[in-house]
């Protein structure tokens, strides 16, 4: 059982369970019908994604200590109470089942996704 990281959109891998999209909008011009038939998300689960001042920061990072900088207010918000609740809850789940958790940047290092697999770790998450 794992919690696999996954770029939204793409093709499901076999056995890597519902995803969830941990991102602050819906897919534009995708009915909301469509979501999981086209490999977006099964459930949206904005509370994981940055808010809206922190997406963009990130995609104005165009270096590492601006990266650096989002990273460590990402990790912040993710502190936030509820927050550190929900990603406690995913890490035990990955004990017991399968599922995913998604955003739709093509590059994980250079997403938030990528904090949240460490976040999940850190927790004593099993992450693909």
């Amino acid at each position: 059982m794992s919690i696999f990281i996954v770029q939204l959109g793409t093709p499901r891998r076999a056995g890597e369970g519902p995803r969830l999209g941990t991102v602050r909008r819906p897919p534009r011009g995708v009915a909301k019908a469509d979501f999981a038939r086209l490999d977006y998300y099964d459930v949206w689960f904005p509370n994981l994604a940055p808010s809206a001042e922190l997406v963009q920061e990130a995609l104005h990072a165009k270096d590492e200590p601006a990266w650096a900088r989002f990273v460590r207010q990402f990790r912040k918000e993710m502190n936030a109470p509820d927050r550190s609740r929900e990603l406690d809850v995913l890490a035990t789940l990955s004990h017991h089942t399968n599922l995913s958790l998604g955003c739709y940047c093509a590059e994980e290092a250079r997403c938030h996704r990528s904090v949240l697999r460490a976040l999940l770790v850190e927790r004593g998450g099993k992450v693909v």
